[in-house]
């Protein structure tokens, strides 16, 4: 029999629709009622966000692509043009399914529980009255509408801002005729209103149901016909020529500014906005109906979660839960003793980051501590870890800071928080030209006794307190000499001008780690042809390469047992005979994001094991600084195995990718129920006796 073709177009799935279908498990967390009720609304938030964000850099780079007549067809085969189809096709249906969720689920939930968004007809003569006054206090005052004639030409809108079009009859006092306005709600005005138990009502109204209600109060003597809202998405991808600039930062800062303003990708109205007034809006923004989406409800779900924060109530959350910590770090103990008895691994959220702050901070206060370095993808605002770099640099320690200026929507945090270093006397570097700096890395470098010794923090994941209560992965604390001298090495290939470096023990993007990867799944089918033990697990966010697609087809093809666990989007395409058919793809969504990412290879039954911060994507591979480290000790390995086999096991929480491209929840049948991070919750809860 013929061998397939391996790069056949029908072997892959569209890397932009595998999104859209992982933001519709996403959403489907907000249609489970075994969610606590306010989750539910937070799963639904963020797959408002999760769709915005696509619009604004996916959807916007094909769009640029279809005016420039085409690109490169994807490993899928679909044209641009065919693409751009297939996605508002696709995200119609998602976004129908956002309100109705929200207008038949959430909102009568919500309101049964106590927690009503009110409505005009829902408000008594007190609220309405309370309303006003607040309308008239607090909004009135910040809002600007802007009458359509020859002489006010349509405003410029921002990407996102929340607008209302209104249609008006009657003339102004300068006696021309009023027909069209524009009102645009600032953003500094909260979107959700709680109302203050006014005549025994209490609740939430939002923004734009305000302004609705009250818009005529801005049109002194002239008929208000209705009011629509619309909102507008716009392309934010950032572009830098990197190689005709001279400081990077002074370049991100001036395209930061017309983020706000780039081409416009979107317009979502509301469903009862008439279909005159639509076409006027397509018309401003050269929109055409493709690009436009009619919404049953504001046009804006993600502002909803100012709700979750409004509402205190406990029982309509996920538990409180306090990260567990490894008995050898219990009491505050000296950090630097408990890395040199043996490597630290600690896995976020279930156990505390606090540890990783207490190492910078340790290290800032230790009179033989010599240098701190650490690489800052995203670290967020106000971040207890700069403080503590702060504090190394002003105690006079060498502090080497590579941050990443061009991580995505944190560009402006991230130049702030450089900002910081820099006046504190660190030493602040942007990477290196045309590479996006991914790796997360942290070097104390401490003379003791013995010489001088360096002690690494790897991780897969950012340097970010509040997303290592919210993101899985994992970190590893060693003072292991190979490990110690890579990470040196990368530091200085990062800081300075040196050729690559060879590596004892880590693999780099973009020198090595793809082949690495390849490498390793070839092995596993010369295993597997010979009769030997061959099995991959792969934990990641994203499998997008088709190299290592193909990899893996061949690895399948020669009979290595192969389970994915690929969280979001994911081009391989499972279950097709002669193909892939020893591959199962799943993903977990639930409490927390999945984002460690694990590779594991059985070889032969001598299992290596890594731990990474990149994921199988080209961008990965070739166009950032990213970093694989192997799991030495042989009780973290069984550890990070159990872990995934607590995933593969996973009835609660987990989807099944079929080779049609369509995920189905994996069915428990009478199974007994098995949640992956449940389990994970339980076993490193705070008060838990694991050590390691």
């Amino acid at each position: 029999m013929d061998s397939p073709d391996l790069k056949a177009p029908q072997h892959y799935i569209n890397r932009e629709l595998s999104f859209l279908e992982f933001n519709h498990r996403v959403l489907a967390q907000a249609f489970d009622e075994s969610v606590p009720l306010l989750e539910r609304l937070r799963f639904l938030c963020i797959s408002c966000s999760n769709l915005d964000e696509f619009f604004e850099i996916r959807v916007a780079g094909l769009k640029q692509l279809q005016e420039l007549g085409g690109g490169p067809l994807p490993a899928d085969g679909l044209s641009v043009d065919e693409q751009l189809a297939a996605i508002h096709d696709r995200a119609t249906r998602l976004v129908a399914e956002q309100y109705r969720c929200l207008n038949e689920l959430l909102l009568p939930a919500l309101a049964a529980e106590g927690v009503p968004l009110l409505e005009p007809p829902d408000w008594t003569p007190e609220a309405r009255a309370w309303l006003e006054q607040y309308f008239e206090r607090e909004v009135e005052p910040v809002l600007s509408p802007l009458g359509l004639d020859p002489a006010r030409p349509f405003p410029r809108i921002q990407n996102k801002s929340l607008n209302f079009i209104v249609r008006l009859e009657g003339k102004d006092a300068f006696d021309r005729d009023s027909e069209l306005a524009i009102v645009q709600a600032p953003r500094s005005l909260p979107r959700v209103v709680p109302l203050p138990g006014v005549g025994g009502t209490r609740g939430c109204v939002l923004l734009s149901t305000i302004v609705q209600a009250f818009v005529h109060k801005l049109f002194t003597g002239i008929t208000v016909i209705g009011c629509y809202q619309f909102r507008l998405t716009r392309n934010s991808d950032l572009f830098v020529d990197e190689e005709e600039i001279d400081d990077l930062r002074r370049a991100l800062e001036g395209e930061l500014a017309h983020r706000r303003y780039g081409s416009a990708v979107r317009l979502e109205t509301s469903s009862d906005c008439p279909a005159d007034m639509v076409k006027f809006l397509q018309a401003q923004f050269s929109s055409a109906s493709l690009d436009t989406y009619p919404v049953d409800g504001p046009v804006n779900l993600n502002r909803l979660s100012a709700v979750y924060d409004l509402v205190q109530r406990p029982d309509l959350k996920y538990p409180i839960f306090t990260p567990g910590i490894p008995k050898r770090l219990a009491g505050n103990p000296d950090l630097f003793a408990a890395i040199r008895h043996k490597d630290l691994l600690l896995h976020h959220p279930y156990q505390s980051f606090v540890p990783v702050m207490d190492l910078v901070r340790q290290a800032a206060a230790d009179p033989q501590v010599l240098a701190i370095k650490q690489t800052l993808y995203r670290a967020g605002h106000d971040s207890p870890l700069v403080d503590a770099l702060v504090s190394a640099a002003q105690a006079g320690k060498d502090v080497t800071v590579i941050v990443e200026l061009r991580a995505r929507f944190d560009e402006e945090a991230n130049i702030e928080l450089s900002n910081r270093l820099q006046e504190a006397g660190a030493h602040v570097m942007y990477g290196v030209v045309g590479y996006k700096t991914h790796a997360k890395l942290l070097l104390v470098v401490r003379r003791e006794a013995e010489g001088i010794r360096r002690y690494c923090h790897l991780g897969t994941g950012n340097y970010h307190p509040r997303s290592a209560r919210q993101y899985t992965d994992y970190g590893l604390f060693t003072c292991n000499d190979e490990i110690g001298h890579d990470v040196h090495e990368l530091f200085l290939q990062l800081t300075s001008l040196t050729q690559t470096p060879r590596l004892k023990r880590l693999t780099q993007s973009p020198f090595g780690m793809h082949e690495m990867i390849l490498g390793k799944l070839a092995r596993e089918a010369e295993h597997a042809r010979a009769g030997r033990p061959a099995r991959v697990i792969a934990k990641m966010n994203a499998l997008v390469d088709a190299q290592s697609i193909e990899a893996l087809y061949r690895a399948s093809r020669a009979g290595v047992k192969i389970d994915l666990i690929v969280r979001g989007v994911c081009a391989l395409r499972p279950g097709i005979p002669g193909v892939s058919e020893n591959i199962t793809v799943r993903s977990i969504v639930g409490r927390f994001l999945e984002h460690s990412r694990v590779f594991y290879f059985e070889n032969a039954g001598a299992a290596e094991l890594y731990c990474a911060s990149a994921d199988w994507m080209e961008r990965n591979f070739f166009r950032r600084v990213e970093v694989a480290f192997p799991i030495l000790r042989r009780n973290h390995l069984e550890r990070i195995c159990r872990d995934l086999d607590l995933c593969l096991a996973d009835n609660c929480q987990a989807w099944k990718l079929r080779a049609d491209g369509e995920y189905e929840r994996v069915a428990r049948g009478a199974a007994p129920p098995v949640s992956a991070q449940g389990e994970l919750l339980a076993t490193y809860a705070a008060g838990s006796p694991l050590s390691v």
